[in-house]
This record gives structure tokens, C-alpha cells and sequence, in this order.
């Protein structure tokens, strides 16, 4: 089962990149090759605790390129719910996940602070323009239309997928006619909120009745709603479905529906893009990178090198 959501804030703090969140342990894909993203996470049923990141050493000609000044950044994060995503070890408090791993190493490459917000998903990007936040680490897809307000720094190759329950007649979906007449569950403000709000018409196009779209803050209550039967199918990170998947009875990964570049998101015109390209490309580098794709089984994620806001990917 999933591990339970805990929706508190927690009061805005700064630690070091090398305490961000959690040293010693380790939340939204299979890859292009197929590979199942559930992984060590799902075979072992527990959340991975390798350390990954306290070895991470300053880059010097990397944290050069950060604008002149920079010692601290303001990070937002929005908790998932269950690994690969952002969730909590079991004090409760104190997050872990891919996402967090990828943050601490970056932030260590750097030299840099990290002050860490807690926030909605939703709330994230359009908080960034304000200066709210110097940027945003929750599984950020990069998409046409968020880039014309946001700027990416991508570090994973994540995706859109399906699942169901075992029981149901539903099979891998390529085209998303195959949703009419059902109702949809996922996350609020995420790209899987907006290809279906955006494509309903394809269904009273072709003469048949529209699918429906539930919306929900948290993750367990996507799942309930699927399990109790008020919903019928379940979209989101590919990753996040096989995990779920994986710990759940009675449920069924159908399959990718739509892969996505995934990066740090900033304000529009960031000068600290370059900068966290250079953090990413030189984990890739150093062997960092892969290692914390293993911890988390996800390295048909993989990316060859970490761009800045790149086109959306079309399959």
C-alpha cells in the first residue's frame, strides 16, 4: 500500500545541501527500452536508504557560472505520496525520493544552500515568477506550453501511463477515444490534468460521450477512488504507476502513453539554468547519476545530457 501523504507545511528553514532532506535514504517512467521502473523499490517493498549523494564534491567550474553572490536558493517541493516520487521516511517528517536525491547532489556540485518549501503541485510554477521560490524540484514535465513561462534545467526522461484494475477490460491505450464514457483520476495541475482536459472533444467529435476528469490533491485518494470503483482508470508518471502498481492488489499497469523530459523548473529568464546543466552534467559524469537511478530502479530514465528548456518530446 502507499505510503500515507502528510499535507503539513513545515516551517521554512535553511540546511545544508548535505542535510537537505535526508543523507542517508532515499518519490512522476520505464524507459524507451522498456525497463520496469518499479525496481529495487517495488521488489523490495521498502523505501531504498543507500546513500547516493553525501560523496558528491564541489565542482568549482560548475558553481562558477552561478550569478555572483549565490549561496543559498529557495527550493519548493510538493510531497507524492510513494517512491520514486518525494514521500516521507517513517518519522514522518523528513522527505525522500528520487527528485530529492537529484536536488542534494546538484545543490552539493554547486556549494551551495538549499532553503526547503513545501507546497501543492499546482502552486509551484506560477509561484515562480514571483521570486517566491528560486525553483521548483517535483517531477516538473517539460512541455510546449509551460515553457513559454517557465525555464527547465532536465536531469530524468519520465512519461504519462496508465493503470486499472485487474478486473477491468481495459488494455494498453493509444489514443485517448478509448476513454470515452469513463471517468479519468489524476493529480491537479499536472500535465496528465491538462492532455485530458485539452483532448476531451475527441470523444463529442466522434459522436460519443465524453470522458470525465476527477481531479484529486492527493495521491491515496486517486487510488481509492480507483479501487472503490468511482473511478475507472488512473493517469500519471509511469514511474509513480508501476511503484503503485507493484504494492497494490487488484491492479494493473496498462502501459506509456506519452514520454516527457523532466527538470528543475525556474522563472523565465533564470541566469542559474546554466549553472544547474553544468551540476547535472557533470553527475552524469562522475557516476552519481546512475547511481541514483539504480537506488530507485528507474534507469530506463535516463537522459545522455541535461539540456535547457529542450522542445517537447513527440511520440
Amino acid at each position: 500500500m502507499r505510503t500515507p501523504v502528510y499535507r503539513h507545511f513545515l516551517p521554512f528553514v535553511t540546511i545544508t545541501s548535505a542535510a537537505l532532506f535526508l543523507t542517508a535514504c532515499g518519490s512522476g517512467s520505464g524507459g524507451p527500452g522498456g525497463t520496469d521502473a518499479s525496481g529495487v523499490a517495488a521488489r523490495s517493498g521498502e523505501v531504498p536508504t543507500t546513500d547516493v549523494v553525501s560523496a558528491v564534491r564541489k565542482d568549482d567550474s560548475a558553481a562558477r557560472l552561478l550569478p555572483a553572490g549565490t549561496t543559498s536558493l529557495t527550493v519548493a517541493v510538493s510531497v507524492g505520496g510513494t517512491p520514486p516520487g518525494t514521500t516521507y521516511v517513517d518519522d514522518g517528517k523528513t522527505l525522500t525520493g528520487q527528485d530529492v536525491d537529484f536536488t542534494k547532489a546538484v545543490a552539493r556540485v554547486l556549494g551551495i544552500k538549499l532553503k526547503v518549501e513545501q507546497a501543492s503541485f499546482e502552486a509551484i510554477l506560477p509561484a515562480l515568477d514571483s521570486g517566491k521560490y528560486d525553483f521548483g524540484a517535483s517531477n516538473f514535465g517539460v512541455t510546449d506550453e509551460r515553457r513559454k513561462t517557465i525555464d527547465f534545467v532536465t536531469y530524468i526522461n519520465d512519461g504519462q501511463g496508465f493503470a486499472t484494475r485487474k478486473d477491468s477490460r481495459l488494455s494498453k491505450i493509444t489514443d485517448l477515444k478509448q476513454l470515452c464514457g469513463l471517468k479519468v483520476a489524476t493529480s491537479a495541475g499536472t500535465t496528465f490534468e491538462a492532455t485530458l482536459e485539452e483532448n476531451k472533444h475527441v470523444c463529442t467529435d466522434a459522436g460519443d460521450k465524453a470522458y470525465q476528469v476527477q481531479t484529486y490533491a492527493e495521491s491515496s485518494a486517486i487510488w481509492s477512488s480507483l479501487q472503490q470503483g468511482r473511478s475507472d482508470i488512473v493517469m500519471s508518471t509511469i514511474n509513480g504507476l508501476r511503484y503503485d502498481v507493484a504494492h497494490q492488489e487488484g491492479l494493473k499497469f496498462l502501459n506509456e502513453f506519452h514520454r516527457l523530459d523532466v527538470g528543475f523548473a525556474f522563472k523565465k529568464g533564470t541566469k542559474l539554468a546554466p549553472a544547474f546543466r553544468a551540476a547535472v552534467n557533470r553527475l552524469l559524469s562522475d557516476g552519481t547519476y546512475d547511481r541514483i537511478l539504480k537506488k530507485w530502479g528507474t534507469t530506463g530514465s535516463a537522459i545522455k545530457t541535461s539540456q535547457i528548456s529542450p522542445p517537447e518530446l513527440k511520440n
